[in-house]
């Protein structure tokens, strides 16, 4: 069956409208059509170029936006993204310098604080992490919070919220983070969220809303549900697998 026979109520049209995987791709012999193989090497060039590319704060953010919000960066104990992949360990503490520069120029204690993470994909960070930086400091202000000034983190883990939450000791920590790419795209964004993070803190005391890009959760919907689970980790007075979305 050709592309052009399939009908929005064919089943085939319905599983491919529902998921970007190759799926129902065709074969040419023991291997994929010339096209879906040509795609696959693209789809692969993207990820890897993602996760080796560097942040370029102007570049992905704009001046504008960095001078309203007064964007600076940070970096974590990690010397080099070589160094970053290799040792995630060193991606979960700011450097000491960091930590100064954080203490120096961020107000404790907010409601809301947005740290925003290069993670496995600095382009998911300039395609997304910008809009949604904008909606929850709106969502922000229009609920009458507090919102920390927001700082870039480069070689950025999961694990850093501890090291914020002790500097800072925000109410809820919001941090906009590269998802590891894959061969559907290599610009989704996650936001990892915690109430009063602090050292000794795991997964389990995190949430997470996910898959944010062009294809998944916009970033209006994300914006939506960062802020509804930050409403009841405030009024549960905590986060984590015992609250649920």
């Amino acid at each position: 069956m050709s592309d052009n026979a399939l009908s929005p109520t064919d089943p085939v049209s319905a599983a491919l409208a529902r998921t970007p995987a190759r799926v129902l791709a065709g074969r040419a012999g023991p291997g994929y059509r010339t096209a879906t193989w040509l795609k696959l090497r693209e789809d692969h060039a993207a990820a890897r170029d993602a996760v080796r590319a560097e942040v370029d704060l102007p570049g992905a953010f704009g001046e504008e936006r960095i001078a309203n919000f007064l964007l600076f960066t940070t970096q974590t104990r990690a010397e080099s993204r070589g160094e970053y992949l290799l040792r995630p360990d060193l991606g979960r503490r700011l450097a000491d310098e960091s930590r100064e520069l954080v203490r120096a120029h961020c107000p404790e204690g907010c409601d809301l604080q947005v740290v925003i993470g290069d993670g496995l994909s600095a382009t998911a960070v300039a395609a997304q992490a910008p809009g949604l930086l904008d909606r929850l400091h709106e969502a922000a202000q229009a609920r009458g919070w507090s919102f920390g000034r927001p700082f870039l983190i480069r070689y950025c883990r999961v694990g850093v919220m501890n090291d914020i939450g002790d500097l800072l000791a925000a109410a809820v920590v919001a941090l906009l983070i590269g998802e590891r790419p894959g061969l559907a795209t290599a610009e989704s964004l996650s936001a990892y969220m915690a109430f009063r993070p602090q050292a000794g803190h795991t997964d389990a005391d995190r949430n997470l809303v996910s898959n944010i890009h062009s294809r998944g959760v916009s970033s209006d919907e994300a914006a939506r549900r960062i802020m509804a689970l930050a409403e009841q980790f405030r009024s549960a007075g905590r986060s984590g697998v015992t609250v649920k979305e």
